[in-house]
């Protein structure tokens, strides 16, 4: 295959995921993050690989992207950012606990949880099934009174089934799925300024 024609199939596959991710999720997170923002929850932010630097983009652009004068700010807080941190506590406590560690440190009743993860928690490689960590940090947040959002793809994973809303991209790519989650907090993160404007 030439590289035009390479080109050209990977944009045509990007136009046919604008068609078929479900805007009606979209709609749900953007109001359940506008709700926390009244609230003045705080918001934490997770992934792995390069899902953990979508949770740090989504963490700035939500903290930085909707600030309005006069207005309330967002309270964010990514759970990869601490890096001497994210050491110790793998280290010390296990990679699964990576995150419900944090939490427990930080978590609040009615705070909100944004979990990033391509494959969603389903799968596995050479350390085990993928991104148990995100599962248990949402049951925690749930079993303790917060709301949890999961950005997915493939057919969504177990996170599907968790969140209280999941954003799936339905696409076997794992490059195409973390695409659309940027450009998806990009969307999130623009209307939420908007609507902190307007209140």
């Amino acid at each position: 295959m030439n590289n035009s024609r390479y080109i050209k199939n990977y944009f045509n596959d990007m136009v046919l995921i604008t068609q078929k991710i479900s805007v009606e999720d979209i709609d749900k997170v953007i109001e359940l993050l506008f709700q926390a923002w009244k609230d003045k929850r705080r918001i934490f932010m997770c992934g792995n690989g390069g899902s953990a630097s979508t949770a740090t983009h989504f963490a700035c652009d939500l903290a930085k992207g909707t600030i309005v004068p006069n207005k309330g700010r967002f309270k964010v807080m990514c759970l990869n950012d601490n890096i001497p941190l994210v050491s110790a506590l793998t280290n010390d406590e296990g990679f699964d606990n990576l995150f419900i560690e944090q939490l427990k440190s930080n978590f609040e009743m009615g705070d909100v949880l944004i979990c990033l993860s391509v494959h969603g928690g389903a799968g596995k490689d050479k350390a085990g099934l993928w991104s148990q960590n995100l599962l248990k940090a949402m049951k925690y947040v749930m079993d303790n009174g917060g709301k949890t959002i999961g950005f997915s793809g493939f057919d969504g994973g177990p996170m599907k089934d968790i969140a209280d809303v999941c954003i799936t991209v339905p696409f076997n790519s794992t490059p195409q799925v973390e695409s659309f989650h940027l450009a998806i907090e990009h969307l999130i993160t623009n209307c939420l300024k908007e609507k902190i404007e307007r209140d």
